[in-house]
């Protein structure tokens, strides 16, 4: 697999289905090849249950080839619906978090549905996207089937709280946001700590005029090198979690980093990417360091 190649996480299931639609969207905006990869996996576990199987059965070639053949039709009906871009598909081996993380190594860009049939059988259950989303080497967007769209109307939102993560996660908004050509809006959550039980207690207003200043010049070069961008900052008391699912609800693309600075103070913990993976009103953008 190329390195600019955006990797689908694909098992036929309405999550996979929307997340291939998402992929083919953005592949048509940077111009990237799209691979569909299946993972295959067999556990000796009472009860498992695998394409064209029963309980109790042991899988057989024909089971796995009913699997290949459903990769290659979906390839195959994906290009004759966008014939100006690269698609294919591919069948791999494995345990479906390992063997996706391993993908996302040579991948530009690694798409999930949030879930997958479900059960064993599920190739993308939430807790295998949520393992991906946190050790992935390339950025992974999560797509639910009820806000699929590659097309949606929308601006682009990213959470920042100055951490590492946060600002990785900026870098890459904003180049969603011009390949888009939508307006970008960044926000950023604080939460008193305990001095808000105590007569220390900070000026809130002057705390978040504080931190809408610090957002204003971490997005200074930006601005320089995306001068067509309309960029928003709101600078909130509030739930970092909640705050960030709120601003999903009018966005196309909702983008985080996997972790924050730590504690109360955090913006983006590994928490929270977590929960706007459950409760986003559209994709998710999961962005880390390679």
């Amino acid at each position: 697999m190329g390195d600019a190649q955006i990797v689908v996480g694909y098992d036929g299931s309405p999550d996979a289905a929307a997340a291939l639609e998402w992929a083919l969207a953005q592949a048509h905006r940077d111009g990237r090849a799209v691979r569909l990869a299946y993972v295959f996996e067999w556990l000796t576990v009472a009860g498992w249950i695998g394409p064209g199987m029963t309980p109790g059965m042991w899988p057989d070639e024909q089971a796995r080839q009913q699997v290949e053949e459903l990769v290659r039709k979906a390839a195959a009906d994906a290009a004759a619906a966008h014939p100006d871009l690269t698609v294919g598909g591919e069948v791999l081996d494995g345990p479906p978090a390992l063997v996706l993380e391993e993908c996302s190594t040579q991948a530009g860009l690694l798409v999930l549905g949030s879930r997958g049939h479900g059960g064993f059988a599920g190739l993308l259950a939430g807790s295998t996207a949520v393992s991906v989303t946190a050790h992935a080497h390339c950025p992974v967007v999560v797509v639910r089937r009820d806000a699929p769209s590659g097309t949606r109307a929308g601006h682009v939102v990213v959470g920042v709280d100055g951490s590492e993560h946060s600002l990785l996660a900026l870098g890459f908004a904003v180049e969603q946001a011009c390949l888009r050509r939508v307006p970008l809006h960044v926000v950023r959550a604080w939460q008193p700590g305990r001095e808000q039980w105590t007569g220390d207690a900070p000026d809130r207003d002057a705390v978040l005029a504080e931190h809408a200043a610090e957002l204003d010049e971490q997005l200074s070069r930006y601005r320089e090198a995306f001068p067509d961008v309309e960029v928003t900052v709101e600078a909130a008391a509030a739930a970092p979690a909640g705050l960030l699912i709120d601003a999903s609800r009018n966005a196309q693309l909702i983008v985080v980093g996997t972790r924050g600075r730590g504690g109360l103070r955090g913006m983006l913990l590994g928490s929270v990417s977590q929960q706007l993976i459950q409760h986003a009103h559209c994709p998710v953008a999961v962005v880390r360091e390679r």
